[in-house]
């Protein structure tokens, strides 16, 4: 490939451990930036000497305020901007949203260079449904919190994916397994390094493991979707209906039991036409 020439921002995804892992085009880009956008001089400064490039580095993330993007965005209209994370692919759980949404506007020349992906590689290796997923990236830190933003995701018929850290990871799993109910379930540290490791089992498994272990390193936690839920009874239905009668007419009420519980409507509206009749009488 050539290098580019034509000014503009280039989202350049990096390596997420092996450096061999940069692609070509990622280079090259890297090679002809005027201005690399960096997470931290020290972690980009190792891949820029790995691969023999003496680049301009400006620290940027999303807290610099709209002046600092404009700057960027003023070079980038006569020089080429590269923006990079520490690893992967920046704007995934990185910098560089904000950046893009503004260059978008102002009409600027934006492309992205892909490559790794550490949720995608976790993906990959854990064994898990792949058709559909949501990468979540990291939850709060907070026990409340965290289960709240689980419970949002407990109904998505779809594979999760999160990150985290080792600290944390053991009280992430048990949250998890109280939320989501005990599922298939992987742990991915150091994907693509020396020490690469991807553990598999069930939530309760994992979160027994890593209650006592801290593990060290990048991680992503990926968890299989739900199971096929158990018919509900039908004393369970009809206190759903009962409960939505309270706050809608017959029609309405229905109309939601029958799509949460996957009951025929017809049969609601008649059970709830008849409790309505019973009590105007």
């Amino acid at each position: 490939m050539s290098a580019p020439v034509q000014p503009g921002l280039y989202i350049v995804a990096t390596p997420i451990g092996n450096l061999g892992d940069l692609t070509r085009r990622a280079e090259a880009t890297l090679a002809a930036a005027d201005l690399i956008l960096v997470e931290d001089t020290r972690v980009t400064g190792k891949l820029l000497n790995h691969i023999g490039i003496k680049s301009k580095m400006m620290v940027y993330n999303d807290h610099k305020g709209a002046k600092d993007r404009q700057i960027i965005l003023d070079a980038t209209r006569c020089k080429i901007v590269a923006l990079v994370s520490d690893a992967g692919t920046p704007l995934v759980s990185d910098p560089g949203y904000k950046l893009v949404c503004d260059a978008r506007d102002a009409g600027v020349h934006v492309t992205t260079i892909p490559g790794a992906s550490a949720a995608i590689a976790a993906l990959t290796l854990s064994g898990l449904p792949s058709d559909r997923f949501l990468f979540e990236g990291f939850l709060p830190s907070k026990t409340k919190a965290r289960r709240e933003a689980l419970g949002e995701l407990k109904a998505l018929k779809a594979t999760l994916i999160f990150y985290e850290n080792g600290s944390r990871l053991g009280a992430m799993l048990d949250d998890a397994l109280a939320v989501l109910g005990d599922r298939d379930a992987s742990v991915a540290r150091e994907i693509t390094k020396k020490f690469e490791e991807t553990v598999t089992g069930s939530l309760a498994d994992l979160s027994q493991r890593y209650g006592l272990e801290k593990p060290k390193g990048e991680i992503a936690v990926v968890i299989g979707p739900p199971g096929a839920a158990e018919p509900a009874s039908a004393d369970e239905v009809e206190a759903a209906l009962k409960e939505a009668l309270e706050r809608l007419p017959a029609s309405r009420a229905a109309g939601e039991v029958a799509r949460q519980y996957g009951v025929d409507r017809r049969m609601l509206y008649e059970l709830a036409s008849k409790w309505k009749a019973g009590t105007e009488t």
